[in-house]
């Protein structure tokens, strides 16, 4: 089972960016995806500085994936979307239908977790237009999983979230412009103040989500870092950690131990608890509210 990292999903200076993925290649990370994946207008690092990051790592013996945006909104995010998919080079994740639309005949491709693949017919119909792996949608269980390998295409890979905030929402509006009363379209690029994202409370004070400019974030922490070895015995080939401004690398360390049978997995929970940004959950993995905390009974 391989470890992979996925696409940066806040918005950080370049030089962060930079220093950030030079760590990142000398950790024991298999796969690293690279590219913008959120807004359009997070400017910080072009196309051409996502290459060039992407043609180091790859030195550095890391299969790397070019990530499209959830969410292509204008023709310039097209034109941008075309770029990636012809780079000739890198194989590219799909995270709408857009890019699925694009990417279709041309290269094998990854289809995103954004694609919202819920059943083996899905599966099977982007397997025939060129996938060749899958990232399952966080909100499905551990059940609907296992129906899900059994019934999977030859030659399709799987890949699991297993540790980082649950991606659950995009829309049209900048909710952490709105938070700062600026319009979409002049929001002084907001989010670079928050590299783990804006936290958003209940009214009775209890972590609830995070914003993260049009997308809508869990405040605890998805982590199957506990589940690693039935994950393996499920047959996924790959598990993602989602980068965070501090402690990834000693994260991806710690999975790793983990994977080698050098931790066992309580030690290893107990471990990564004092890593994640926020309280751990697992409850979608169990048929259970998404923000229940991990090992706990139906």
């Amino acid at each position: 089972m391989k470890l992979a990292l996925g696409p940066l999903l806040y918005y950080w200076p370049r030089q962060s960016v930079v220093r950030f993925y030079e760590e990142i290649a000398r950790s024991s990370v298999d796969i690293v995806y690279l590219g913008e994946v959120i807004c359009s207008r997070r400017h910080e690092l072009r196309l051409s500085d996502w290459l060039d990051l992407a043609a180091a790592l790859e030195a550095a013996g890391k299969e790397v994936v070019l990530s499209t945006q959830a969410l292509t909104e204008s023709e310039s995010d097209l034109r941008t979307l075309r770029r990636i998919a012809g780079n000739g080079r890198f194989p590219v994740e799909a995270n709408d239908m857009g890019a699925v639309n694009v990417l279709a005949g041309a290269a094998p491709f990854i289809a995103g977790p954004h694609l919202n693949v819920y059943n083996p017919h899905t599966l099977s119909v982007l397997a025939g237009l060129g996938v060749r792996r899958w990232v399952m949608p966080v909100e499905m269980p551990r059940h609907v999983l296992e129906d899900m390998q059994h019934a999977r295409p030859a030659g399709v890979e799987t890949e699991v979230l297993a540790f980082g905030r649950l991606p659950l929402a995009f829309s049209a509006r900048c909710f952490t412009a709105r938070r700062n009363n600026l319009p979409k379209d002049d929001c002084r690029f907001s989010c670079i103040d928050h590299p783990d994202g804006l936290p958003l409370d209940t009214l009775e004070g209890a972590p609830f989500l995070v914003l993260n400019g049009i997308q809508t974030q869990s405040a605890h922490v998805h982590c199957l870092i506990a589940d690693l070895d039935d994950l393996a015995g499920l047959g996924v080939d790959a598990v993602r950690i989602s980068p965070q401004s501090r402690h990834t690398a000693d994260v991806i360390a710690l999975f790793r131990q983990r994977m080698i049978g050098a931790l066992d997995a309580a030690a290893a929970a107990r471990e990564l608890e004092q890593l994640a940004p926020g309280a751990t959950c697992d409850g979608y993995w169990r048929a259970l509210p998404g923000m229940t905390p991990p090992g706990n009974a139906p």
